[in-house]
Order: C-alpha cells, then structure tokens, then sequence
C-alpha cells in the first residue's frame, strides 16, 4: 500500500497536512515524539474517515529516522519539523537512501536553496525531493508564474504575509523568524544594502481587512525569484496584525542590532505564549500581498496588485498546500523527474485555489 509518513504530523502544519490526505483516501503514518497527541488525532481522523488507513509511529527523528523509513517503508515523507533555519539535511538523505520520495515545508532560505546539492543523488534514487513546498516560494512562484506574461519586464516585486492575531501559530515559525530578528540579512536582487530582520517598516492595506504593519523577513524567494522571473528589485516583508505585538518585535530587533546578548529564539516558546494574551485585540483574518511594478507589452508602465485573504483561523491552511497536492500526485502515480529542487512554478495557482475551495479563502488582483 502506498502511503505517506507525516513528520510532526499532529503539529500545526501536519494536522492540517494529515486531514486533507485522509479526505482523499491516502494512507498516512502521523509520526512525532508524542504517543498522546498522534494518538488523538488518529482517532479523531478514524471517526470521521473509518475507511482509510491511519497509523501512528511514535520516534526520534535524530536518531531513529532511518530505522524507522526502513519498518513502514512510506511512498513519500513530508516534513513539517521545523524551523529549518539552522537544520541540515539529515531527513532528506534518509529518504535518498532508502529511495523514497521527500517533501518539506521550509521557509530557511539556504536550506531551500541549498536543496539543490542533493540532486545528483536523488536523480541516482530516482526519487523527488522538494523543499519549499509552502506559501514561499510555492504560492509566490505560482502567482508571478500566473501574472509574467502580462509584463514585458518586472522592475519590482513586494510582497508579504500577515496572519491573523487569533490564528494558530506554530512554534517552528515562531523560532525560525526569531533567529534572525534584529540580525544582517543577506542582500537580495537589486540592492546591496543591509537589510535587518524586523525592520523597514511599512504598511499595506488589505482588502476587508484594513492595513497592516509589515517588516523585514528572510525567505529564499530572494534569491530564488529575481533570475528564474528575471526580476530587479525584490522584497518581501511579514507582520502582525497586532500593532502592540509588531512593533514590541521591531523594538527588540532595534536590541539585537545595538549588540545586547538576546537569544530570542532560545525563549520563542515563552515569547509565542505570551503572544497570545493579546488575541483580543484581532481576529483570525490574514492574508498574503503580492505588488509586481514594470512595464505592460506596449511598454507603459504597469502594476498589478494580488491578494489572498483567509478568514476565521483558515490562514494556516495555504502553507500547507503545495505539500498536500504533490503528496497526492506522487500516489497517484504521477510521474515527476527525479532531483531535488525549490518548489518554484510546480503547482499552478488554479490548482492552488482548488484545493482552498472548501475554506474561507478569496483571493483579488487588481
């Protein structure tokens, strides 16, 4: 039987990732460290989908993955164990040597665009291994890949992501920002300043949900986006829909650049908890912004403006969606070529919406 293991497969991005494969009756192993909570979700997916296979493997990844890859011998293996900032690509090899095909979540923006270093070895394993399988790049590659043909060049590109106060955060996200906040960033296309985390401020108003606050954030697309769309300048910036929680990061990124000895990331579970006793203060709505500004065919000036905006806690859904749609490809049978690679342009934005269609998420271009 063909089956798909989810690694922190109850977590934030996993349950969801879990849901979605169950509901189109493929098999999953919900895998992580805690018996109780993989035990929980299996038996609330049971009850609801009594005809598919659902197991649970209970082991530490560090150490047990490839004993483990060997005994439930999966088609796919989908990672949500972040962050990814600091990780390297121990699960991912597991995989390439054991032939079996791997997908993850990651946002880190060398270890996506590193990915690529494991692609003689895949193609060896004849197996696909894709990392980035997430809004970025996979939801920004499948807008600009919907939207280039309107331009003859693209000058800029701005864009950014902003949940809502009440939606589910996950811990991962929460320490893979807080590594870099306050920190130098790498340069990125058509600019050599220093950039830092948090910082350079600006806001942007949303359609039905007002403006919001966003900040400097590290992701590949900066380095992915600006020569496969043979764009100039890129930016890409995230914020909180609480100005009180925004700025108090820009305050402590403002700490970390002026040299105080803060491990942010050492304290994100603490700093996550105590994020949430502002959720008065929002709601569960966020969305994602992307501005492209070049030139039309005729050569006049042109910018196009896209939204995608979710509603009461369905924020979290769109991360998981690139995953979700190879995941069901690869069992089906679809065949890919084999290689590791970023997930740019690999699922189409109609295909994207499609699999968002039972949640309360519109998109708009204008």
């Amino acid at each position: 039987m063909k089956k798909v293991l989810i690694l922190g497969g109850y977590g934030n991005f996993g349950n969801r990732i879990a849901t979605a494969l169950v509901k189109a009756n493929v098999a999953i192993i919900i895998a992580g460290r805690d018996a109780k909570k993989a035990a929980s979700l299996a038996e609330n997916l049971a009850k609801t989908y009594p005809n598919c296979s659902i197991t649970t493997a209970i082991f530490d990844v560090k150490t047990e993955l490839l004993t483990q890859l060997q005994n439930l011998n999966p088609t796919v293996v989908i990672n949500t164990a972040g962050p990814f900032q600091n990780s390297d690509y121990c699960v991912a090899k597991a995989c390439i040597k054991n032939s079996i095909h791997y997908i993850d979540l990651a946002d880190g923006r060398d270890f996506v665009c590193e990915i690529s270093s494991l692609n003689e070895a895949a193609k060896k394993s004849n197996i696909l291994v894709v990392s980035g399988a997430s809004t970025v790049p996979a939801l920004s590659s499948a807008v600009l890949e919907k939207y280039q043909n309107e331009f003859s060049e693209i000058d800029s590109l701005i864009f950014g992501i902003s949940p809502g106060q009440k939606a589910h955060r996950g811990l991962a996200t929460t320490k893979g920002i807080l590594t870099y906040v306050g920190k130098p960033l790498k340069p990125c296309a058509g600019s050599s300043e220093v950039r830092y985390g948090w910082q350079d401020l600006y806001k942007i108003k949303y359609p039905n949900l007002g403006w919001r606050w966003m900040a400097n954030c590290d992701i590949p697309d900066l380095d992915l986006l600006s020569s496969r769309y043979n764009i100039k300048s890129i930016r890409f910036s995230a914020g909180m829909e609480s100005r009180l929680l925004h700025f108090g990061i820009w305050i402590f990124s403002w700490a970390v650049r002026l040299g105080l000895p803060l491990n942010l990331s050492k304290h994100a579970a603490l700093l996550l908890k105590m994020s949430h006793c502002f959720d008065w203060l929002g709601t569960a709505d966020g969305g994602m912004h992307v501005v492209l500004k070049g030139k039309d065919k005729n050569q006049k000036a042109k910018t196009l403006k896209w939204f995608i905006v979710a509603k009461n806690g369905d924020g979290p859904q769109i991360p998981t969606i690139p995953a979700i749609i190879l995941a069901k490809r690869i069992i089906a049978g679809e065949v890919f070529p084999s290689g590791a690679m970023p997930c740019l342009g690999m699922v189409s934005l109609e295909d994207y919406l499609k699999e968002l269609a039972e949640f309360e998420v519109t998109q708009q271009v204008g």
